[in-house]
């Protein structure tokens, strides 16, 4: 992100390149939100973000109801939101460009199960909040600023994606 708190859609692939895991959210019909971590697959640079998902379990009936979506990462001293709209695409040779061994420990039938299931998320827009430094550094700034009077640090930024 740029001295000027500036967010780029390059800023937030980044971001979402870096990170293994995000809870992904959604609302359920009845308006009650729903969370589950998730592996990223893998980001466009447009910002779409790939998921594999069971086709059978809760989750995937949820992602069936409504295509708003949220995906959060919080990771040492900063912390990311994208808005966005989740689909469904069948396009197996996604899902073999995609494919990894840890995969396999959720889908033993390989990139062939059929209760595998593709999922993309395209990012309509991120909020980004982070500590200069990363965590241990802005902390310490934080405790210097209560001290001294000053602003405490960090830096937010949104983007349209």
């Amino acid at each position: 992100m740029a001295n000027d708190d500036t967010l780029t859609q390059q800023d937030v692939v980044q971001k979402l390149r870096d990170t293994d895991l995000v809870m992904l959210t959604t609302a359920l019909p009845d308006g009650k939100l729903l969370s589950h971590p998730m592996a990223i697959q893998g980001v466009s640079e447009e910002a779409d973000v790939w998921f594999f998902v069971s086709l059978s379990g809760g989750q995937a009936e949820a992602l069936r109801s409504g295509p708003e979506v949220n995906l959060a990462v919080a990771e040492a001293g900063s912390w990311l939101s994208v808005a966005g709209r989740a689909a469904f695409v069948e396009d197996r040779s996604v899902v073999e460009q995609l494919w990894t061994d840890s995969a396999e420990a959720y889908f033993p039938g390989g990139a062939e199960d059929p209760d595998l299931g593709l999922l993309r998320v395209s990012g309509t827009s991120a909020q980004f909040w982070g500590l200069p430094g990363g965590r241990v550094a802005g902390l310490a700034q934080i405790v210097k600023a209560k001290v001294s009077g000053e602003q405490a640090p960090g830096g937010t930024g949104t983007t349209e994606l």
